[in-house]
Order: C-alpha cells, then sequence, then structure tokens
C-alpha cells in the first residue's frame, strides 16, 4: 500500500475523518439503534463501552499483524452531523481490504452508504489496494443494493452467516 489508510477523504456530501475517541458521544447518537444492528449484529453499546471500542480502534491493528485498521465516520456537509461509518481491513501483503459501511437509520435511503463506500473504494484503489471484498448478511436488501452500484458481486461464499461480495 503506497499511502496512509487512514487519510480523510472527501465526497460530494461527505467528509470521512479518521476515527478518533473523541467521535464516540456523537457516534453514539445513531449507533444506539437496535434497528441499525439487525443484519450488522450485535446490539448497541453503551457509551461508555462504544468509547472504550473506539480508543482500541484508533491505535490500530494490534503490534506484528498483517494489517491495518481504517475506520472512518462519515459527517454530512450540509449538517454538519455525523451520519455512519466506513471501515477496511486491510492486508497489504496482498493488496486486499474487507470493507464495510453503517449509515445510521434516519439517514439512510439518501445515497450517503453508497456515496461513502465509492470514495472508500477510490482511496483505497489510490493506495494501491486493488482487491475488495465486503461480508453482506443474505437479509440486508440495503448493503446488496450498495455493493451492486459498487460493481460488487455475490461470490456464493458465506462467512459467519454473511455472504462475501467482490469487486
Amino acid at each position: 500500500m503506497t499511502t496512509n489508510p487512514l487519510v480523510p477523504f472527501h465526497t460530494i456530501r461527505l467528509s470521512a475523518e479518521p476515527l478518533r475517541p473523541t467521535h464516540a458521544p456523537e457516534a453514539f447518537e445513531f449507533l444506539d439503534d437496535p434497528e441499525l444492528h439487525l443484519h450488522i449484529g450485535g446490539v448497541p453499546l453503551s457509551l461508555e463501552a462504544l468509547s472504550a471500542r473506539y480508543r482500541r480502534l484508533s491505535t490500530g491493528a494490534p503490534a506484528g499483524s498483517a494489517e491495518a485498521w481504517g475506520n472512518w465516520l462519515l459527517r454530512e456537509d450540509a449538517t454538519g452531523k455525523l451520519v455512519g461509518t466506513v471501515q477496511a481491513t486491510i492486508t497489504p501483503a496482498t493488496g486486499s481490504a474487507m470493507i464495510a459501511w453503517v449509515v445510521g437509520t434516519r439517514f439512510q435511503r439518501r445515497g450517503f452508504a453508497t456515496e461513502a463506500a465509492r470514495g472508500l473504494v477510490a482511496t483505497l484503489r489510490a493506495g494501491g489496494i486493488p482487491d475488495l471484498a465486503a461480508a453482506i448478511h443474505p437479509d440486508n436488501i440495503g448493503s446488496q443494493g450498495v455493493a451492486r452500484a459498487l460493481g460488487f458481486s455475490p461470490t456464493g461464499v458465506f462467512d459467519d452467516g454473511e455472504e462475501i461480495w467482490r469487486a
């Protein structure tokens, strides 16, 4: 990979900011929604647990890991509100990354997920990561639509109940 995976990037309506622990209280506002977790698993974290998670994620992959972690919070430029996240687990040695996107329920159906995922894909490819995949729950029609818009296709391979889609 030729560039830092944690560079900010921008799309037409969104600014993607590298995740910082200070994002937790604001991100909690859209992540604290049981409906959001229907297809991504788990339950909403408490603010304290989310803060701890963001502290862990902001330090990057563990020392000696073959991976690099990229985690960004998505801010809508027009309102200044955080609306979602994108992330990439990057394996520089193979030029591959597993990507994911989450947009808060009240911000969905506005094209933010597709726009942000396109920005992430462009950032990763510009950084020398051409091989991209996403794991999507079979019932998550919205994320399947995002993946299709990005040129990803289902592989028929499942991992932990989610189908792997590849570009």
